[in-house]
């Protein structure tokens, strides 16, 4: 019975994603690029993460974490496995040494092993245990999505937004990058609005991060931002100065005794960048090796739209932007927006996967050259 259930399911999963909404065809591609829907009827999907096996983990927003799987690797998946449910914004995944850390408001869980628990799943009800890592972070759900990455020595790093448009705060975890290190929770960047979206450069090790700029200063100022870290508890300017030069004009008289750093890009005003993903593996072009790409997830209080877009970013040895231009766009055509990309993904095998948060779709992009 449980068989012929599998069976059903995916016949209809697959039936399913040859009927998606989202029209392909308006989207436009670097030549040479390819793009197909890998996963569609999710829930507000964001930041992804593949395990050692090639299982995709997706959060949902909207309660879930999912385990996709394609078993027969033809590019649609085939079974949604839930692995947690019940969630408050889920929106935040990281994958190290095996075990899958997700994100609340306030609070980050992880699951061990949990490929091996898929593995050796009998019951399609079933969860497996989670287990709590941190518990007691800001409950503001303005700007406290989260975003996780785990580093090289296994540091969880996440964000914590500011709990308002523009405004100060007596609790130092807001307007930040932090890190849990030892069972301690430490400052990596500071004067940080809102990033939903960082990693970590192949070679440099270092930080890069996109910050969301504040609303309510016209169409086109202040400008998000794309920033590195160069040093622990650097301080970025939010709410003091936004931008490379523009002062805040309620807080940007107060000398906060901090030295600023100013964005290595400046992305636009209110583009809104969400998730980050360095270039890695094979597959695609050599001229695009260690390139940062970044999701633009699109305006909400601008006369004219703008973003809805996916951004390619070049980099010198140093560090420095050479270059960016437009990976993907199509989303936004003549005022209409059909879909708002919130994180990218490169896979193992060199693919990359651009989750859609509005479209609730999942994109596959393949090179062919």
């Amino acid at each position: 019975m449980r068989n012929l259930f599998i069976f059903i399911f995916i016949f209809t999963y697959a039936f399913s994603m040859r009927l998606s909404a989202i029209n392909l065809e308006q989207l436009e591609l670097e030549d040479g690029f390819e793009i197909s829907i890998f996963a569609d009827n999710l829930d507000a999907p964001r930041q992804m993460v593949e395990g050692e096996n090639g299982t995709i983990f997706v959060a949902e927003r909207g309660g879930q974490i999912l385990a996709l799987i394609d078993a027969d690797k033809n590019g649609q998946i085939d079974s949604k496995i839930i692995v947690a449910k019940d969630l408050t914004l889920s929106t935040g995944l990281s994958i190290f040494d095996g075990s899958l850390y997700f994100s609340e408001i306030s609070k980050i869980w992880k699951i061990n092993n949990i490929e091996d628990w898929l593995r050796n799943q009998t019951d399609i009800n079933e969860l497996p245990n989670k287990n709590l890592v941190i518990d007691g972070l800001p409950d503001d759900t303005w700007h406290g999505w989260k975003w996780l990455q785990h580093d090289e020595q296994g540091r969880l790093h996440f964000n914590v937004g500011a709990p308002c448009n523009i405004c100060l705060s007596e609790n130092q975890q807001f307007a930040s990058i932090l890190r849990i290190e030892n069972d301690l929770i430490e400052h990596v960047a500071r004067g940080v609005r809102n990033s939903v979206g960082f990693d970590f450069h192949p070679q440099s090790k270092k930080l890069f991060f996109t910050d969301n700029g504040r609303d309510w200063l016209g169409d086109d100022s202040p400008s998000c931002e794309l920033n590195r870290v160069d040093a622990d508890g650097q301080f970025f300017g939010y709410p003091y100065k936004h931008a490379s030069n523009i002062s805040d004009p309620e807080f940007g008289h107060i000398n906060p005794g901090y030295d600023f750093v100013d964005p290595i890009l400046e992305l636009g005003a209110h583009v809104a960048p969400t998730g980050v993903s360095f270039h890695k593996g094979d597959m695609f072009p050599d001229k695009m090796k260690n390139n940062l790409f970044i999701a633009l997830h699109g305006s909400w209080n601008r006369a004219e739209k703008v973003g809805y877009k996916l951004l390619r970013v070049t980099l010198d040895k140093n560090g420095d932007v050479v270059s960016s231009k437009d990976f993907i766009t199509g989303w936004l055509k003549n005022g209409k927006v059909i879909g708002r990309p919130s994180a990218p993904l490169f896979r193992n095998d060199g693919s990359l996967l651009l989750s859609d948060d509005k479209a609730n779709v999942i994109y596959l992009v393949t090179y062919k050259g």
